[in-house]
């Protein structure tokens, strides 16, 4: 053999553990590449009913804070309404019910001076164990 032959031969082994090589490294690339396309496939299905739930969840809730903001509104109206009404009456019936009242104040001390001019008697009685004692025996009992 000559050294050209033993360089072609060693160009050849070169050449074929190169090809091995990259074979090799093709096939495990190729495994790689489906076991990603199943991975993102996997993903996909089940990201659509995800997404599809958290868009109804989210129309929900903003459904929800709508009728949140119409009761809120309602409340608002309710309470301005409650108020005026408030005012209302204060202001007709405030006025003449304090001069009814007053009125009323001014009888009762009226009525009560001439009540005051002529004192009523009334005998006391004092309540002992259940029964009424008459104030000329109490006074025995005291002294």
């Amino acid at each position: 053999m000559s050294g050209g032959e033993v360089a072609g031969i060693l160009v050849a082994v070169f050449w074929a553990i190169l090809v091995s090589f990259l074979a090799v490294v093709l096939v495990r690339l190729a495994q790689v590449l489906k076991a990603t396309t199943k991975l993102v496939a996997d993903v996909t299905e089940q990201a659509v009913p995800l997404l599809a739930d958290a868009s109804t969840t989210v129309r929900s809730a903003r459904t929800q804070l709508d009728r949140v903001d119409a009761i809120a509104s309602d409340v608002q109206e309710v309470t301005s309404n409650a108020s005026a009404l408030s005012s209302t009456v204060a202001s007709t019936f405030g006025g003449p019910l304090v001069k009814v009242a007053a009125f009323g104040y001014g009888v009762r001390k009226a009525l009560g001076k001439s009540t005051e001019a002529a004192p009523q008697k009334t005998s006391r009685r004092t309540v002992i164990v259940g029964r009424t004692v008459p104030a000329a025996r109490r006074r025995k009992q005291k002294g």
